[in-house]
């Protein structure tokens, strides 16, 4: 079951704390709970993909992209991700998670999240989010404008541009066998 309940404490937490720069990054501390472990006793692959969801939300929140995107009636959508496991997860262990944006081309604007563990990095994940309405996608510059920033991206990183080369040439839609 998706985790509402701790959603909204974020939510809640979020309006209340200072706002964020589009390029800032967002703080906040969870809790691997019982229901959020595998067979294998660590913070299950996809529940870290939903915890996550926990970071970009309140980023969203403290930068005031989600009054913008509410305004003009437009959504958000996760286009795509890459993500790296590094160290495990268990039961009750706390965890610190730093989500922030790492700027936008023409069509995506690109979060990169990550999970510690005190010094230790547990998990990194880098995602690519599409601004959407009746009309099709929204050139995140439009975003940005709306936000009332004269902003540009800042050059994605190296490693950044080359998961997009490499997620480019990649068949889509998938073969079939």
């Amino acid at each position: 079951m998706y985790p509402y309940v701790r959603l909204l404490k974020e939510i809640l937490n979020a309006r209340r704390a200072p706002k964020l720069g589009l390029l800032d990054t967002h703080v906040s501390r969870h809790v691997c709970w019982p229901w959020d472990i595998d067979p294998w006793m660590e913070l299950n692959n996809g529940r870290t993909l939903t915890l996550f969801d926990l970071g970009r939300v309140p980023l969203g929140i403290r930068t005031g992209l989600d009054k913008v995107v509410l305004k003009h009636r437009w959504g958000m959508a996760i286009a795509g991700n890459s993500t790296r496991y590094r160290k495990r997860v268990t039961a009750f262990q706390r965890v610190t998670m730093r989500s922030r944006c790492v700027g936008w081309d023409a069509r995506f604007l690109y979060i990169e999240q990550s999970m510690w563990r005190g010094e230790e990095c547990t998990s990194q994940m880098l995602c690519r989010s599409a601004f959407t309405s009746r009309q099709g996608m929204i050139p995140p510059a439009r975003v940005v404008e709306a936000m009332g920033l004269a902003q540009e991206s800042p050059a994605l990183p190296d490693w950044v541009q080359h998961w997009i080369a490499a997620d480019a040439t990649r068949p889509w839609p998938p073969d079939a066998r």
